[in-house]
């Protein structure tokens, strides 16, 4: 077995020694492994009791991401070792997500003359990197460390700061004259697994160096951490008193000696018992060199033929874990991750708080337990944070800052119709269509299902507008019949009269079907009526109008305008008027009637429940037709307001045709600009004004004079006012 790591061997060398036949010694490494010699084709013989570089590098980005670190700096040494470093794990850092806030390489101790600048040089390196806003820095070799250590203990500086150490490096490595350690409080290192062999405690706490005088390292290695002598003549010694027995190892500091056992004891023993256990399956497996095993005379054995049985070696050692190699020769095995407690009297503890094992399922690589993790007292015991900036909250997105990094963005707010509900997202999305996002955009929301309804304030109160208008039709209506044989109900033809207001009474009634939720019958019901129900009623002012002028022109003397004079003549214009309308309503809807649907998109937060025209031009025709007839009902009463009549109409029919004419106009862009209910709101509002418009102008004056006024309403008066 070699001591020292394969991967300190030249290269060449070794590349050399590893390409010959199979006949080549198994080498058993139990220190860390360059990355460069796990190829299986080039190395045969060799078998890795620790994991390799690349291992590492990827445990370190298993670390970095559980604690969502994405901005940290990196120190390594100036050299070879340190530039491979980098080209291995700073794609892996690309891959993962993370960013390189900045890269110091220290270079190795100068030799005593040049002992002062060069500790100024790096001195001013480290502090540089101190003043970054990465609160995360990953260290990468031994002189690294031995740097930096001398440097805290120069500058007497506490700063707080996460420092994860690779393998290469323990912290019981440092000199035993340590001075203060706190600024490493926390420090958590990637080492390689270990575990307690059964007994191994209770072996150390039994050693004695009497009972053992045959091995001189325990000897030497007694006197010298003890200070005392084990020779019984201490002749030329007299600063040593003699070593009394009573020494233990357990009170030693464990910078000093540790009295459980480190990954690298683990891997030597690992490796033994795995010579061990090949050799027993060598001696079980029946071939000839039995004997030899038996006999324990191995100098005639050849090293190649243990290949196959060291391969395939798999047993449990005294601590209860499996040993075996992969197809890679590569012991199954990962590291412990290790959290570093630094106290006020230069001693250190080190906790294991987790494990990572890399031949784990994805996403059970890395088990850690994050409370028992102890971090530098700046921290205050929560978990570091350390980003390029701070995190983009729910309800933002992230946009990337020009010519920095990709792990520096700005924050910009999600736009009115979109959310994100977690941090730092690279993009905010839409919601459902049925949803919409909050007022801090980080979560969605059921929409709200709007209609005018019956039970709010605006569709009751033009409900009551509607009810109170009809009623008032009727009282109206009841008025007229009451005094149906009055000269001023008589006048201008008492049956468009009634066909006039029975008209206006379903056009308030009409204005109902907008209020409620839109059905499908009620949707094709809503325009259509309301275009024939007012087509009629501007017919019956349109012919009332022309009875008037008729009335007039057949009055003078040999005027052959009496044949025109009748009912029938103003049927006819109502009919005909009122058949175009129906035609146009029939066409609409049997080419693309009105339908109910659910307007998700217009109002933020609403579904709209709507009636859609279905065909927009049909509808437009259906208002145009009704403008039509509004303006020549409107031109005839202007012409013949004038005319001599004391019950003569066309005056008040000319005023209501304005108000009427006024009231749509102003309706087509009121209707245009509104949204979702105001909409159909705006439709009301104009039916009934327009109604009531057509109602007070026409018939208030006569009802004023049949009420208040009945003297007015006599034959006698109306002769009187002829003449």
């Amino acid at each position: 077995m070699t001591k020292e790591p394969i991967a300190s061997v030249q290269g060449k060398d070794t590349l050399r020694m590893q390409t010959a036949p199979q006949s080549v010694m198994p080498t058993l490494t139990f220190g860390s492994l360059d990355s460069r010699f796990i190829e299986r084709k080039l190395f045969p013989s060799l078998y890795q009791m620790v994991p390799n570089d690349v291992h590492e590098y990827t445990g370190m980005i298993h670390l970095l991401r559980h604690f969502k670190w994405t901005w940290i700096g990196l120190l390594t040494v100036d050299r070879f070792s340190g530039e491979r470093f980098l080209q291995g794990f700073l794609p892996l850092l690309s891959l993962n997500g993370i960013c390189v806030a900045f890269i110091a390489k220290i270079r190795p101790w100068a030799y005593p003359d040049g002992i002062s600048k060069y500790l100024k040089n790096e001195f001013d390196k480290i502090s540089a990197a101190m003043a970054s806003k990465a609160n995360v820095f990953l260290v990468y070799g031994p002189v690294v460390m031995d740097i930096l250590i001398h440097y805290f203990n120069t500058v007497q500086l506490s700063v707080g700061k996460v420092w994860l150490v690779t393998s290469h490096w323990d912290f019981k490595s440092t000199s035993e004259k340590l001075c203060d350690m706190q600024p490493f409080q926390g420090a958590i290192s990637l080492s390689v697994h270990t575990n307690e062999p059964l007994g191994f405690r209770t072996f150390l706490q039994s050693v004695n160096p009497s009972e053992t005088k045959e091995n001189c390292f325990i000897q030497d290695f007694w006197e010298t951490t003890f200070n005392c002598s084990l020779k019984i003549s201490n002749v030329g010694d007299e600063t040593k008193n003699g070593c009394t027995g009573e020494e233990k190892l357990e009170s030693l500091p464990i910078h000093i000696f540790e009295m459980s056992m480190t990954g690298s004891s683990y891997s030597v023993y690992n490796a033994a018992h795995t010579v061990a256990h090949a050799l027993h399956a060598m001696h079980a497996s029946g071939s000839k060199h039995r004997s030899w095993v038996a006999r324990g005379n191995l100098q005639n054995l050849q090293p190649w033929k243990l290949h196959p049985f060291l391969r395939s070696t798999s047993f449990n050692n005294s601590a209860g874990e499996t040993i075996q190699f992969d197809k890679n020769g590569e012991l199954i095995v990962g590291f412990d991750v290790t959290n570093w407690a630094t106290f006020p009297n230069q001693s250190f503890l080190r906790v294991k708080v987790g494990r990572l094992n890399l031949w784990a399922p994805p996403g059970k690589e890395l088990t850690i337990q994050d409370e028992s993790i102890l971090w530098h007292r700046q921290f205050n015991q929560a978990v570091p944070i350390s980003v390029c900036n701070d995190n983009c909250h729910p309800g933002y997105s992230r946009k990337k800052k020009e010519g920095k990094p990709f792990c520096c963005y700005d924050c910009i707010p999600c736009p009115e119709w979109k959310f994100s509900n977690q941090t730092d997202m690279d993009a905010c999305t839409e919601c459902p269509e049925d949803q919409y996002p909050n007022l801090y955009r980080d979560q969605c929301i059921p929409k709200v299902i709007s209609y005018l309804a019956y039970q709010e304030p605006l569709g009751i109160t033009l409900a009551l507008s509607a009810i109170a208008f009809a009623l008032i039709t009727m009282l109206v209506i009841i008025t007229f019949m009451k005094h149906q044989n009055t000269p001023i109900v008589k006048a201008n033809n008492r049956s468009l009269t009634y066909m006039l207001l029975i008209s206006l009474l379903l056009c308030f009634l009409c204005s109902l079907l907008f209020v409620g939720q839109p059905q499908w019958i009620i949707c094709l019901l809503r325009q259509t009526s309301f275009g024939i129900i007012f087509s009629l009623a501007l017919s019956s002012m349109l012919a009332k109008t022309i009875t008037v002028v008729l009335a007039f022109m057949a009055a003078k003397p040999g005027s052959g305008m009496r044949k025109w004079m009748g009912k029938k003549l103003a049927n006819s214009i109502v009919l005909s008027c009122s058949c175009i309308q129906v035609g146009i309503c029939t066409l609409w809807l049997n080419t693309s009637p009105p339908y109910p649907a659910m307007d998700m998109h217009t109002l933020i937060g609403k579904i709209i429940v709507e009636c859609k025209e279905g065909s927009t031009s049909m509808f437009y025709c259906v208002l145009g037709y009704m403008g039509f007839l509004a303006i020549v009902s409107f031109t005839v009463a202007f012409l013949a307001r004038k005319l001599p009549d004391s019950f003569n109409e066309a005056k008040h029919i000319t005023f209501s045709m304005l108000v009427f004419c006024s009231v749509w106009l102003c309706f087509v862009p009121a209707y245009l600009s509104t949204k979702g209910k105001y909409t159909v709101a705006v439709e009301i509002f104009s039916i009934l004004t327009s109604s009531a418009g057509l109602l007070i102008c026409i018939f208030f004056p006569k009802c004023y004079i049949i009420v208040f006024r009945p003297a007015l309403n006599k034959r006698a008066q109306l002769k009187s006012r002829k003449d």
